[in-house]
């Protein structure tokens, strides 16, 4: 259900209540995009049914999804017809088209363009846990996350959201596991790493599918390279790629942690794959906040590598 989650603290001064949520959303629903419209954003069911619920609770976790479609116009079939335009221009008028003008071109060649071109939409998953007052949403980059934010808050009135940040800096906590070989608890390190040198090289060493106890590992830390991101499992039943921002990728769950008890109905199947992952997930991310020093104070600089 979740491949990625970026982390956010839910302000002091909103008050959760999921009936002023949903129809907050529901004055934002997800319509396509029109024929010159290059993007539109809007919320849909979660659940993936027409005419569901655009706020569905399970077990207390509120669940909702962000639909985004695009009109996808390839930057080279643009500047191809600004080429053809600018050289009609000039040679009508003698003279090549300025910057001002070549701008204008391409607007309009945009605007021509968009009711022919094809359209991709992405859904992104948007889960609020009310009583801890966390935010995560499923998403692969922090701009997609903000585009995220952006709208939520238009959705809630008083809602404020700011990044989670932790006492110590994941690159930090990174270096410390793998220089000793000592996981935080709960956690064990598996066999991906990226190191990256801070300075103006950004020289990068990649390991997948690799032991990571060993001393080349060490080396390339004590020469100053810093981990960007760290292959973790957790309880031995979600596997995860933590990075240097606090993101966290590549979700998985293990084996048996989805199975037990008798197969749900299809109507039943959303809730109980909400119940499981928002269940899991619910533990995994506080006990991550721990093992990175816990929740970074107002104020207070994180701890860095």
């Amino acid at each position: 259900m979740f491949k990625n989650l970026i982390v956010y603290r839910i302000g002091p001064g909103w008050a959760a209540n999921s009936a002023e949520l949903e129809a907050g959303l529901e004055k934002m629903v997800f319509v396509e995009c029109g024929a010159t419209q290059p993007v539109s954003a809007g919320w849909a069911p979660p659940r993936g049914v027409a005419h569901a619920p655009l706020l569905e609770s399970v077990g207390g976790q509120w669940l909702m999804k962000l639909v985004v479609e695009q009109r996808v116009v390839p930057s080279a079939v643009v500047k191809r017809r600004v080429d053809e335009r600018a050289a009609q221009i000039e040679q009508a008028t003698g003279r090549k088209p300025g910057k001002k003008q070549q701008k204008e071109l391409k607007e309009e060649v945009l605007l021509d363009l968009l009711p022919q071109a094809f359209t991709k939409q992405a859904a992104i998953r948007v889960w609020l846990n009310p009583k801890d007052r966390l935010l995560m949403i499923d998403a692969s980059s922090p701009a997609k996350a903000d585009d995220v934010v952006t709208q939520l808050v238009k959705a809630a009135e008083g809602l404020a959201l700011t990044p989670l940040h932790t006492a110590q800096s994941p690159a930090a906590a990174m270096s410390e596991w793998l220089t000793t070989g000592d996981a935080p608890a709960g956690f064990s390190i598996d066999r991906e790493c990226e190191l990256k040198s801070p300075d103006e090289s950004k020289s990068a060493v990649r390991y997948a599918r690799h032991a990571l106890d060993i001393e080349e590992v060490r080396q390339h830390i004590a020469g100053g390279k810093v981990p960007t991101q760290l292959a973790l499992t957790w309880q031995g039943r979600v596997s995860l790629l933590l990075t240097e921002a606090m993101q966290v990728k590549k979700i998985a769950f293990l084996e048996g942690v989805f199975e037990g008890g008798s197969k749900p109905k299809a109507d039943e199947a959303f809730e109980a794959d909400a119940a499981i992952a928002t269940g899991e997930l619910g533990k995994l991310i506080p006990d991550l906040i721990d093992a990175l020093g816990g929740e970074q104070q107002p104020g207070v600089p994180a701890l860095a590598a």
